[in-house]
């Protein structure tokens, strides 16, 4: 089992879950089809199914043109909102293409119908692996925008946590802002800091950081870190629900701090000249994370 990634949008990845040995292929949030057919025609693939996420354009917006173009192709997803669904999941349900098993995980709270993905393959020595749309970030979560701190505690605790330490893949690259949060709620946490720094080089490269493991995601990522006293005490909060419900209430306030900026554009914000336009020297907050 092959994944490719494929970079979208602003900040967006689509995948393709490749069966090596018969070309077929599933494609996961196929937001901009085009491009995804380019790669499948290129690569020589058969697309057979595609697995929706959530109903977000930027996830589900390519379904109706690849439905269009592959006819019998078919569309999975947990939302009756999803564009061109054609077949309803339900937690737990497992689909069978070939040798490649997918097992779907409801994830109720970025949005009602969130879910996720997990993949493997028959007789593979390939590590399975999970797709978590806009629940799971590498090093962060995403908004609750139709759910509660409750449901993503139990989407992380419960249900990811429950999965072997396997190969995570995100639906946005967020990760250089996430573990700049992740160094303000943990400053000494060095596995945060050398993430970072990690994270860093890859964009200097402009290459991504997906993917990341559970495993890994338990070191560094607060939302997996409820129990810690330092994320306790950046929260004020002890019981792990309401230290999530602090965190991402605090995320969302959060903008990702700039690195130094130049001396001529210090004295310029010192003076005030620049306060018109000052929700611009950070990123946008982006409303998936």
């Amino acid at each position: 089992m092959k994944v490719k990634v494929i970079s979208i949008l602003e900040d967006n990845y689509m995948y393709l879950v490749i069966e090596e040995q018969s070309k077929q292929a599933l494609a996961v949030d196929p937001a901009v089809p085009h491009r995804l057919l380019e790669i499948v025609k290129r690569e020589g693939l058969s697309l057979i199914g595609v697995l929706t996420t959530h109903y977000h354009w930027d996830h589900a917006r390519g379904n109706k043109a690849l439905v269009k173009e592959i006819p019998g192709l078919r569309v999975y997803g947990a939302d009756d909102r999803i564009e061109g669904l054609t077949d309803k999941v339900i937690d737990s349900q497992e689909l069978k293409f070939n040798s490649i098993n997918v097992k779907c995980l409801f994830t109720p709270c970025h949005t009602s119908g969130d879910t996720c993905y997990y993949v493997w393959e028959d007789d593979c020595t390939d590590a399975p692996a999970v797709f978590t749309g806009d629940t799971l970030f590498i090093g962060g979560c995403g908004r609750f925008f139709e759910g509660t701190a409750e449901q993503m505690h139990h989407n992380l605790t419960k249900v990811l946590a429950s999965l072997p330490p396997e190969t995570v893949f995100c639906g946005h690259e967020n990760t250089i802002k996430n573990l700049k949060f992740a160094m303000l709620v943990e400053p000494e946490n060095e596995k945060v800091k050398e993430m970072l720094s990690w994270a860093k080089a890859r964009d200097d490269d402009d290459k991504p950081t997906v993917p990341s493991t559970l495993q890994e995601e338990f070191d560094y990522n607060p939302f997996f870190r409820l129990s810690e006293k330092a994320v306790q005490k950046f929260t004020g909060k002890t019981e792990p629900v309401e230290v999530m419900r602090a965190l991402r209430k605090e995320k969302d306030k959060f903008k990702k701090p700039k690195d130094s900026l130049p001396p001529q554009a210090m004295l310029a914000l010192q003076w005030g000249l620049l306060m018109s336009s000052k929700d611009h020297m950070g990123s946008a907050i982006k409303e998936s994370d």
